[in-house]
């Protein structure tokens, strides 16, 4: 069995999967193991091991509260080649990674974990690319390339490719290189959203974006919004700064799609493109309730005042705004989360996603108090209904919160 797999196909993720929800039950509950895989940290680098270069206390606690090996080895001490063997299970000779070349995608390391150890029916690809880049140009490069690297290796696959789905990656910055991305891949039949970065320099309801918008409701794809990574442009997570904690980073970043959402429905874009339809794919769907009961407090006695808008705020979201869910979100196992999950129409509108290979979002918990329809659109019905996929209903599985 081989699968093309380059070596940066790792930073795909996949945004929502129509997974078997009854996989999850089945599955053992595994350790809780963090992996921690530096580069360039030799032994002489590391105070925990003598070193009288360096200071590394926070290395050093670890090390104190665990266990040092002082005596161990490795298959390959090289970057890549170190990282090939990890991923791959296999010596450098055999993997074909023995220094710093061209990583062998012929692998199926990522279907197997998919479709055979976790159970899922179809898998969404979303590639990242490198964060925004300062020149449009090279913004729209860098996206085209993905695209076409995930529609040949992937979409494409002989053996594989009917249990994939594509996003088409483009740079919002450049309108032109945009719609040619979307006229060149719109109609292939595997491909089902657009995707655009979360962080952006404008809000994505300010006119210069509308072509963008209005192409993607003419080619029937909805839009997913992600946060971006890679060596481009970052700006601070919270519009008070940067963040010091990784935790905070998790907390607050994903929240910025709230200025996007609320700026999109005062702009009059849901108005003016109907069929219009947004992903938020970092997850936080919770904070729509109240943001959105804000909103609607404050636009009721000022309607009048944007004609171009002229609903209810809360009317504009059923059929618009859809959100991805990880295992960060929703309050828990809990027996008012059913009650929650149907606030603000969250229920129509949230799909699960793994953001494989993420560890801390990948694991589908279903709380008990939901219903088997709640069960049902959370699972996969409403990521079959946005994506056009059809797929086979699930009968839920009995007890417990999975």
């Amino acid at each position: 069995m081989k699968f093309p797999a380059p070596l940066s196909v790792l930073a795909l993720v996949l945004l929502a999967l129509v997974a078997r929800a009854d996989a999850a039950t089945a599955a053992a509950r595994k350790p809780n193991i963090l992996f921690i895989f530096s580069d360039d940290h030799a032994q002489n680098a590391i105070s925990a091991y003598g070193s009288k270069v360096n200071q590394t206390p926070n290395i050093d606690r670890i090390a104190a509260a665990g266990a040092r090996f002082t005596n161990s080895f490795v298959t390959n001490s090289i970057c890549t080649p170190s990282r090939a063997t990890l991923l791959t299970g296999q010596y450098s000779h055999l993997n074909g990674v023995p220094a710093f070349n061209r990583f062998d995608g012929s692998r199926d390391t990522v279907a197997k974990h998919l479709f055979d150890d976790r159970g899922v029916d179809i898998a969404v690809l979303h590639p990242m690319t490198r964060g925004i880049m300062p020149d449009r140009h090279l913004g729209t490069a860098i996206a085209s390339a993905h695209n076409d690297m995930m529609v040949k290796r992937w979409l494409e696959h002989p053996e594989f490719g009917d249990r994939f789905r594509g996003t088409i990656r483009v740079d919002p910055d450049d309108i032109a290189g945009s719609l040619r991305e979307i006229a060149k891949y719109k109609d292939h039949p595997r491909v089902v959203q657009i995707g655009i970065p979360l962080q952006s320099r404008e809000l994505y309801g300010k006119p210069q974006f509308w072509p963008l918008w209005e192409a993607a409701v003419e080619a029937g794809l909805p839009v997913a919004a992600h946060i971006e990574v890679g060596a481009g442009i970052a700006f601070p997570p919270t519009p008070s700064g940067k963040t010091l904690t990784y935790e905070q980073y998790q907390g607050f970043m994903s929240l910025n799609y709230l200025y996007h959402v609320m700026n999109m429905i005062a702009e009059g874009v849901f108005e003016r493109y109907d069929g219009l339809k947004f992903v938020w794919a970092d997850g936080a769907g919770d904070m729509l309730t109240p943001f959105i009961w804000r909103m609607d407090c404050f636009g009721r006695p000022h309607l009048e005042q944007t004609p171009w808008a002229p609903r209810m705020p809360s009317d504009y979201l059923p059929g618009h705004v859809y959100f991805v869910q990880g295992a960060f979100d929703g309050p828990g196992d809990v027996e008012f989360a059913g009650e929650w999950f149907g606030f603000t129409g969250k229920d129509d509108a949230t799909m699960f996603g793994s953001s494989y290979p993420h560890w801390n979002l990948a694991e589908l918990k279903v709380p008990s108090a939901f219903s088997a329809e709640q069960r049902d659109k959370f699972c996969w019905r409403n990521a079959a209904e946005l994506y056009g996929i059809e797929v086979p209903a699930i009968p839920a599985p009995t007890g417990g919160s999975r």
